[in-house]
């Protein structure tokens, strides 16, 4: 920390989010002395990096706070004695997410952002550029810590962690967007609300809820067996799950699991929506769009609400209340994505997974959970072994890796829709995959 106070840096500083994680700065700025936040993109997005600074400038002038922001394409600059660095970029912006999405559905499999096919494009994409990151923290801010929310967030913070010398610490606002529906559907504060989280990211489960210490898991599941429960995620088809098999499972699935636990449905509607009004990146372009024609108005000084159409509310809040409590040791318990480190003995130590957490300066610890339960273990072992190879694969760019990882996925699960899926990703993002041009 300088004299000042903190140096925060974050990478895709030009992303409609920002807003939000400027406000969270804002408004923690009693506790969290954070004096310089330096905005960093590439050149392609350097006319929305600009429009994001001006705004985040116009919110700080409107607090009457003591904070200066920067924008900057030098990332070095940005790094260099930074406290803590976030990271929020996409590697190829949304053309590349449009693409993600619509190559699995030539061969009748879901695509989406994160999961599945779409999920591992993006994931060989964005691997390298994360270690390309950490690279220049050791040599720049070596005290610092990772706090990334890029996506897929467990496969990028696992990268991180065992290819890098960087205290790395993943978020994923499923965790956060799940305590606050809680909340909602029993009429209290989130801070009444504990969730015991088991799982990795996008693939987690509430095991027990608790309200005010009060075990409530099962009301919490005959609430959302109601056709009346809203999804929780915006980005995420409306689809309900049957009440027989929710209360079967015992625990609240994140809304992601849909994509596995309804996958006929979630396909049929994915399909339906592509040809429709277009896949879900296709929509986004369109609200981002909007967002930035918002962003550029010179009246507006705060975040708008519009903000919340974008799939990612809450992520912002959900680092600015990490950054706080590691900055000022709170101990307290925050669901984030860390190396396992033993703590779930059906996962190896390695692994990233999502669990609750006590934070504290020296950064995340999992709590203990011990062996998960048998109805969730092995679709929890599927995945991390996908993970595991696709991490190997963006790293070597062995094509060998990469079509076992996208194989045993179980949103594809075939060899030959798999090597199909794999060929046109490499093909058409050349530009990006250096790795596998050998």
């Amino acid at each position: 920390m300088t004299d000042r106070g903190l140096k925060i840096a974050t990478i895709g500083g030009g992303s409609s989010y920002t807003p939000e994680l400027i406000e969270g700065f804002i408004k923690r700025h009693d506790s969290l002395p954070v004096k310089d936040i330096f905005l960093v993109d590439v050149d392609a997005g350097l006319e929305k990096l600009n429009i994001v600074t001006e705004l985040a400038k116009r919110m700080v002038e409107k607090s009457g706070i003591d904070l200066r922001i920067h924008a900057t394409t030098n990332r070095e600059e940005a790094l260099k004695d930074a406290d803590f660095v976030t990271t929020q970029f996409r590697v190829g912006l949304l053309d590349a997410r449009i693409r993600d999405e619509k190559i699995p559905l030539r061969y009748g499999k879901i695509g989406q952002e994160t999961t599945g096919a779409g999920g591992f494009a993006k994931a060989l994409r964005s691997v390298p550029v994360i270690l390309d990151i950490c690279h220049d923290m050791e040599r720049l801010c070596p005290d610092a810590f990772l706090i990334n929310f890029a996506n897929p967030s467990g496969i990028l913070t696992e990268a991180a962690l065992n290819h890098s010398r960087v205290k790395a610490i993943g978020l994923c606002n499923c965790p956060i967007n799940m305590i606050s529906d809680m909340a909602e559907k029993f009429d209290c504060s989130p801070d009444d609300v504990f969730c015991d989280f088991v799982g990795i990211n996008h693939l987690v489960w509430a095991k027990r809820v608790l309200v005010r210490g009060e075990d409530v898991t099962a009301a919490a599941i005959e609430k959302l067996c109601s056709q009346s429960a809203k999804e929780v995620m915006a980005n995420i088809p409306e689809i309900h799950y049957e009440p027989a098999f929710l209360r079967s499972l015992g625990m609240v699935p994140v809304s992601y699991l849909k994509y596995y636990y309804m996958q006929p449905e979630m396909f049929a509607e994915c399909d339906r929506a592509a040809k429709a009004e277009g896949c879900r990146a296709e929509v986004i372009k369109q609200v981002e769009k909007d967002l930035f024609s918002l962003y550029q108005d010179p009246a507006l000084d705060i975040k708008p609400p519009q903000l919340a159409k974008r799939g990612g509310a809450r992520y912002s809040d959900a680092a600015c209340s990490l950054i706080d409590s590691i900055h000022n040791n709170k101990k307290d318990i925050q669901t984030v994505n860390v190396l396992n480190c033993g703590a779930n003995a059906d996962l190896p130590d390695n692994a990233s997974i999502e669990r609750n957490c006590v934070i504290d300066k020296d950064g995340a610890h999992p709590i203990h959970i011990g062996r998960t339960p048998l109805k969730i273990r092995g679709l929890l072992q599927n995945v991390k072994a996908y993970e595991q190879l696709t991490i190997e694969a963006a790293v070597t760019g062995d094509y060998d890796c990469a079509l076992q990882a996208l194989t045993i996925h179980p949103l594809v699960g075939s060899a030959t829709a798999a090597r199909q899926i794999l060929d046109d990703i490499l093909s058409e993002n050349k530009a990006f995959l250096p790795q596998f041009n050998h």
